[in-house]
């Protein structure tokens, strides 16, 4: 069995150049899993908004949801783990591309390990402000209000929230936090799972804490890295096209 880790590619619908390149070397990775991987868990930050309204998607996303398809048609199971990116989902990717939808956590024995996968933007314990803000942008209210504007109006809003905007570098001290954080959080879980996954901090990490192997799985702004499962274990590793 083979399962793949993937977290924060944070796929733009605002592209230029760079992020044509940026797209190009993730459908790359993506293709290389059709009938090379079992199960593939997105964790988070996948898109960098998503939003689908009733009759309408983001088009600039179609080459990843397309390969997306490809993969869940080629036997692959597909599981998406809420960031705080991509949270307001509706029944596009469930319905239209068979993926399983968690908003918090993802927790199941995989190749006989008891695993533990999220995002991490719930589970830094030195974020508080962020956390205000989760609880409240997740309520229903938001949703609608963000439903019922003209989607390239709304899309325009959504660049302004956006801290992965080209005109938004988040600080090397922030993630450094969010790292600690996260870390502190596996710390205290390591006798309940066997592996614990997550995201969020950009910053990729292995490190075995007691009979946890906590993984950080990075990000493809920088370092393009991942994580492999198998019945050996569970190793980071990073994606060279």
């Amino acid at each position: 069995m083979r399962i793949i880790f993937v977290s924060d590619f944070h796929l733009k619908y605002n592209t230029d150049k760079t992020e044509e390149q940026r797209t190009a070397r993730i459908i790359s990775f993506l293709k290389s899993l059709q009938g090379e991987c079992d199960v593939l868990i997105l964790n988070g930050d996948i898109f960098d908004l998503w939003f689908c309204w009733r009759r309408v998607i983001i088009k600039d996303y179609f080459p990843v949801l397309k390969i997306l398809a490809d993969l869940r048609e080629s036997g692959c199971r597909l599981i998406f783990i809420a960031g705080n990116h991509d949270f307001w989902f509706g029944d596009f990717l469930k319905k239209y591309l068979g993926i399983e939808i968690y908003p918090d956590c993802f927790q199941e024995v995989l190749a006989g390990k008891k695993v533990f996968a999220a995002h991490g933007d719930l589970y830094t314990i030195n974020d508080i402000r962020y956390k205000i803000f989760r609880f409240f942008i997740r309520k229903k209210i938001p949703r609608f209000i963000f439903s019922i504007i003209h989607p390239d109006l709304a899309l325009n809003i959504g660049l302004l929230f956006s801290r992965s905007s080209r005109r938004k570098i988040i600080p090397p001290r922030l993630n450094t936090l969010r790292a600690q954080g996260l870390l502190k959080y596996a710390q205290m879980h390591r006798d309940d799972y066997d592996i614990m996954v997550m995201g969020h901090s950009h910053l990729p990490v292995s490190q075995t804490i007691g009979n946890l192997t906590y993984i950080n799985t990075g990000d493809w702004l920088q370092h393009n890295t991942y994580a492999e499962l198998n019945n050996s274990g569970i190793i980071l590793k990073k994606y060279n096209d």
